[in-house]
């Protein structure tokens, strides 16, 4: 096997890392679902998952790929069995090409909308002129130039190309972002969507609390890209001197400080023109705001601006998800790594143009499928490192923590108890809506402690029988 590659500095690592969570999953998909659920109700629910699932389980994903020195096939194999290793870190595989497979589509979108904002070209008619880019042989053409740029990037690696591309693009659209917000926060009627987002609002969230769970929860684990094993990926060119815990702080802190920062910027937008936060969906960004932006002057500048930091953004998530299946093309088959990059860009081509060409396909499987990728690999991380590597998991842990190192115990114990039946319960509560069951919240509760303990039972028998 050829000598495996590594960050240049810590640095490189945790801004390819912010750069990955803070993606599209912040800038496109955030705004929308805050606006259409509740506003503060959605955000502080989505602030909870976060801090209460999200960073444990995205510092349980590094402790695996630090630990496993590998992208998630070798890493799962090494650490569990090579049978289940290699089933799950398949599963982790084939969760990145489906996620990117819709992801370089919306990034088509976004690179479509970026290169026609000087001309302000859909500013007359945003639904229609969405509807013919969304979906269609254009919608594949911009797909596959999205995705050349992002295969560009990763070709040339992972000192040469993505962290160099991080330490740029990151910086960048943290600075536009905070720029819009500033110019946004000038506009007039923008009182009312601040107090939409921001002043809490308990009636709505005590009425609507089921439905707000679901999207929140699952934006969580999409916008830290939890779940799918990118960040393992990224986590296993680490040394023992990083600080685990430190560094999953700092992406978290951070990831989240861009969403709420896109948020500022958008929902006020839209009640400063008085559109419904509600309206459109996933096509937010693309029929909402362009009115805001034909009623300013220069506004096919602020329109430029705008989605010229939503490509960035799109581009440093691409980046993460597409090093998974390269990298395991070289690590596990020793394939260099410039020919895996063509290889699963041309797959990726395929799958993206075929759902560019089918909206309903796309739909679920950006939604609904998605979701359940990430939860049920997220589940399978947290058993791993919670109930079958336990000590090993605490050693890789404390491996560099300094201060941190007194969290571990307690790390440990909330990956083992806590999340299998958190995460359960949102692997119930998507399942139970899939269904159309209705069950009630106490029901699914049930459940997934019942699931839980299940899981716990089969993974014990199945140690010790293999023992």
């Amino acid at each position: 096997m050829s000598s495996r590659e590594s960050w240049v500095s810590n640095v490189g690592f945790v801004l390819a890392s912010i750069g990955s969570a803070a993606g599209l999953g912040n800038i496109w998909r955030f705004p929308w679902l805050t606006a259409g659920n509740g506003g503060s109700a959605f955000l502080v629910v989505y602030l909870l998952i976060v801090v209460g699932v999200g960073v444990p389980g995205l510092l349980a994903e590094f402790v695996l790929g630090r630990r496993g020195r590998q992208t998630p096939i070798g890493a799962l194999r090494a650490l569990v069995s090579s049978r289940w290793g290699s089933a799950l870190g398949t599963f982790n595989v084939l969760t990145t090409l489906v996620i990117l497979s819709f992801y370089s589509v919306v990034g088509g979108w976004i690179l479509h909308y970026a290169l026609v904002s000087p001309t302000g070209a859909y500013f007359g008619q945003p639904q229609q002129y969405f509807g013919t880019a969304s979906y269609g042989l254009q919608a594949v053409g911009f797909h596959l130039l999205f995705l050349g740029i992002v295969a560009t990037i990763v070709f040339f690696g992972v000192s040469s190309g993505i962290e160099r591309a991080s330490k740029v693009m990151l910086p960048a659209v943290v600075v536009l972002l905070v720029a819009l917000a500033g110019w946004t926060a000038t506009q007039p009627n923008t009182a009312a969507g601040y107090a939409f987002y921001l002043r809490f609002d308990a009636e709505y969230l005590a009425a609507n609390f089921p439905s707000v769970l679901g999207p929140a929860a699952g934006q969580a684990l999409f916008t830290l890209s939890v779940g799918s094993g990118a960040m393992l990926t990224y986590a296993s060119y680490l040394d023992e001197t990083a600080s685990l815990p430190r560094d999953t702080l700092v992406i978290a802190v951070s990831n989240t400080f861009i969403g709420v920062l896109a948020g500022l910027v958008v929902i006020p937008l839209l009640f400063s023109q008085g559109i419904d936060p509600g309206q459109g969906g996933p096509g937010a960004l693309f029929v909402a705001l362009p009115p805001a932006f034909a009623s300013l002057p220069g506004g096919t500048v602020v329109a430029t601006a705008f989605f010229g930091t939503v490509l960035l953004a799109a581009v440093t998530s691409g980046i993460n998800l597409l090093e998974t299946p390269v990298a395991t093309l070289v690590d596990v088959f020793d394939v260099p790594r410039r020919r895996a990059t063509l290889l699963v860009s041309v797959l990726l081509a395929a799958t993206g143009s075929g759902l560019a060409l089918a909206g309903p396909i796309f739909q679920f499987v950006s939604g609904t499928l998605a979701d359940l990728l990430l939860t049920v690999g997220l589940f399978a991380f947290v058993v791993i490192v919670g109930w079958l590597l336990g000590p090993e998991a605490l050693a890789e842990f404390r491996a560099g923590s300094g201060r941190f190192d007194p969290l571990a115990e307690s790390w440990l114990l909330t990956v083992s108890w806590v999340l299998p039946v958190v995460v359960l319960f949102s692997l119930t509560n998507t399942l139970a809506s899939l269904a159309g069951a209705s069950f009630g919240l106490g029901g699914r509760a049930v459940v997934a402690v019942v699931a839980a303990i299940c899981c716990r039972l089969a993974v014990a028998i199945a140690v010790d029988t293999r023992e």
